[in-house]
């Protein structure tokens, strides 16, 4: 049998599989910045509120006046985010905060509820303020749904990588393990805190012509490579065109090998929870009850209010990267 289950495009969002729920990729060629952290350029013509034009080289989303994300609830699942260029202002309702980016992680775990915003604030006003990032949606086992919610900073001179024998292919491991390199601890009640659960996330550069042969994983471990940016690439000689996911059997040999430029490519992987899955928006539960419980839980409490200014709230611009933990513990990079 092949090691390939399916080839399918990249959508927005990008298909998962259990036990994740979501992933999204967003690369904006954000212009200068003004003096209020936006984009130093019209927005006339935009959808503020819902810029999400794929059209157009950056988008607003649902700012209005900085891009990003201003405050939303989550329940039930965790967010991975990974930032790999430019900076991130996260805020949310436990009075938590922080500014994270250029190859950092934060590991969010939503549990019973918080309302959070993450804010893109463009710091330069003198040259241009590129993003990139992933957001990942990792679901939460029922026995989890409603711990305390917790975030976790992977801070970038703290995050492995593993690299081939030639140096032609460099993996970041943001979870899992690679030949004996260990990712960061997870959040303590994340499915990727069970090792038994093969959850591995790792963001991987190849260069032209280089070679990488998969480590194996069990045959239950779902596994999903993301080919999204470079030219051409093969698993096991047939080719994957760009902007495709490729569904692998994780244990099965597949030797994955790029083309005549550089490319990059996404690994989601782990054990599936194989429970019900009830999602409404920003929730994510195992039967509608709990989700309409979600709604109205939110309505009443606001998962603990908004302590912020604004719902687009964003740190001064001089401030670094740090991180604020809701128990006051603080982070400064």
């Amino acid at each position: 049998m092949s090691a390939i289950k399916h080839i399918k495009p990249l959508g927005f969002p990008w298909a998962t599989q259990d036990p994740f729920l979501f992933c999204v990729y967003h690369k904006d060629d954000y212009p200068k910045g003004n003096a209020e952290m936006g984009p130093a350029e019209s927005l006339s013509g935009r959808a503020i509120g819902q810029d999400f034009d794929a059209g157009n080289a950056w988008r607003m989303y649902h700012g209005s006046t900085v891009p990003g994300f201003p405050q939303h609830p989550h329940r039930g699942f965790e967010t991975v985010t990974i930032g790999e260029k430019g900076l991130i202002d996260h805020s949310d309702s436990l009075g938590a905060a922080g500014r994270f980016g250029n190859g950092d992680v934060q590991w969010m775990t939503a549990g019973k509820g918080v309302n959070h915003s993450e804010m893109f604030p463009l710091l330069n006003e003198d040259e241009d303020n590129p993003l990139i990032l992933f957001q990942i949606w990792l679901n939460l086992p029922k026995r989890s749904k409603f711990v305390e919610p917790h975030f976790k900073m992977l801070w970038a001179e703290e995050i492995p990588y593993y690299t081939t024998a030639d140096g032609k292919t460099k993996v970041k491991l943001v979870a899992g393990e690679i030949e004996g390199v260990k990712a960061p601890t997870p959040a303590p009640d994340s499915w990727a805190a069970v090792p038994e659960n093969e959850v591995a996330i790792w963001t991987f550069t190849m260069q032209p012509g280089a070679e990488w042969k998969f480590p194996l994983a069990s045959k239950e471990a779902n596994r999903s490579l993301y080919f999204y940016s470079g030219g051409t690439a093969s698993i096991n000689g047939e080719d994957i065109p760009l902007e495709r996911v490729a569904e692998l059997d994780a244990s099965q040999e597949v030797i994955l090998k790029n083309g005549e430029k550089e490319s990059k490519f996404l690994v989601l992987q782990g054990k599936p929870m194989n429970e019900p899955v009830a999602q409404y928006g920003p929730f994510v539960m195992n039967t509608q009850q709990e989700i309409q419980e979600a709604f109205q839980e939110y309505q009443r409490t606001q998962f603990g209010g908004w302590p912020w200014p604004k719902n687009d709230h964003v740190h001064p611009r001089e401030s670094g990267r740090f991180a604020k933990h809701a128990d006051g513990r603080e982070e400064y990079k």
